[in-house]
């Protein structure tokens, strides 16, 4: 430590330059912060084990359809204590850019739903009203909606039969709003009722998309999941029951291998921070040439200068890095916030501290091994005079 000062005074020695270099290597390590907890929201979830609401769906893709007469036989296993299901929907209101979340439920959905906050009377009036529908606060307020609206909507998928196209029209009976503020994002959803989609649309009649469940002990979330997958094993509608995070990734995961997609831009990025900071090394030890001859005649070896040139390039790396995961600490709970709950992301763990910390390590060393070798080969003539 009793060098850190020349290691200090060398890294700021061009003030502006090395606090773009520092912006660089922060940019890339809150990028890589984002993009870990993304991996690692992706990966998790799997275990049902803890939780009071798992969700059934089809085992080989989240688009196909489930058999309804699937959901007494799962409402009899042992531990189920309630269950529900919906039907994604798509679609847009008026114009394409307009998407919307529209998603066909079972009456009784908003029993298992105890977060959302919705009137007896709007309640009942879905349940009365065939072509009925329930909307979000937020949305509602988004477009202007009054209960007692028509809202037209242009679905994804499914053709009407009563129009032979795709556009569907509902009744506005009610709106509903989440307990939680975080969980905002929900009430950008328009719900309507299952039994009216499966009579009026084209195909894929008497299928839910999804089924959820609600279990009586959720110690025993496991053990029930296990059941009910045993259900219709070994048949041609084979299901697959995970918690309602697992499922709701399952979504982008269509996409395509994230994990992939995420190291491929990780790998380019990090290969630009390497030019970049590496020709940032390299133009600082190539400015200070006659300094570190001046440090030799005083008597550092060679190795000491190579050390602390190596000390340098990791330090900048290390200074950069650490804001930018501690950035990316500071995000992500208000990404989830702004997201209204709809987006959530696991807070920066030990594991990508210490793999972050490691990459810094590695980079700083990577960068500096050109300039720290130049300075521990220089000539003390030749660099004091200028050659």
């Amino acid at each position: 430590m009793k060098y850190f000062h020349l290691i200090w005074a060398a890294l700021f020695r061009r003030k502006t330059r090395t606090m773009l270099t520092l912006l660089s290597v922060l940019a890339a390590f809150l990028l890589f912060g984002m993009l870990d907890a993304v991996r690692v929201a992706f990966n998790s979830g799997g275990d049902a084990a803890g939780v009071d609401r798992m969700i059934v769906s089809s085992k080989y893709s989240i688009i196909q359809g489930l058999p309804q007469n699937l959901l007494p036989r799962i409402k009899a296993t042992p531990g189920v204590k309630n269950l529900t299901w919906a039907n994604w929907f798509g679609g847009y209101y008026q114009d394409r850019k307009n998407q919307m979340v529209n998603i066909a439920i079972d009456p009784q959905y908003f029993d298992i739903y105890p977060e959302f906050v919705i009137s007896e009377d709007a309640l009942k009036k879905f349940r009365e009203t065939r072509t009925g529908a329930l909307v979000g606060e937020s949305l509602a307020k988004r477009w202007g909606w009054k209960v007692g609206d028509k809202i037209p909507v242009t679905g994804a998928i499914f053709p009407n039969k009563a129009t032979g196209d795709t556009n569907w029209s509902f009744d506005l009976v009610g709106t509903f709003a989440a307990k939680d503020e975080k969980q905002r994002g929900a009430e950008q959803q328009l719900f309507f009722r299952w039994d009216y989609f499966d009579e009026a649309n084209s195909y894929a009649r008497h299928e839910v998309g999804w089924i959820i469940v609600q279990v009586t002990d959720p110690n025993k979330s496991d053990e029930v999941a296990k059941a009910i997958d045993a259900i219709s094993a070994n048949s041609d509608h084979e299901t697959k029951t995970q918690t309602e995070q697992a499922f709701q990734l399952s979504f982008a995961k269509q996409l395509g291998d994230i994990g992939l997609i995420v190291s491929a831009i990780m790998g380019a990025v990090f290969f630009t921070l390497l030019l970049l900071t590496g020709n940032t090394m390299a133009q600082g030890v190539r400015e200070r040439v006659p300094e570190l001859a001046t440090l030799k005649t005083m008597g550092f070896s060679d190795v000491s200068l190579l050390l602390l040139v190596f000390a340098e390039a990791v330090l900048l790396i290390v200074i950069g890095g650490t804001l930018g995961l501690g950035l990316v600490a500071l995000l992500l709970p208000v990404i989830g916030a702004a997201s209204g709950g709809m987006l959530q992301l696991p807070p920066v763990g030990m594991g990508t501290w210490i793999t972050g910390l490691l990459m810094m390590i590695g980079i700083g060393v990577l960068v500096g091994v050109l300039p720290a070798v130049r300075a521990m080969r220089l000539n003390i003539v030749d660099a004091l005079a200028g050659r």
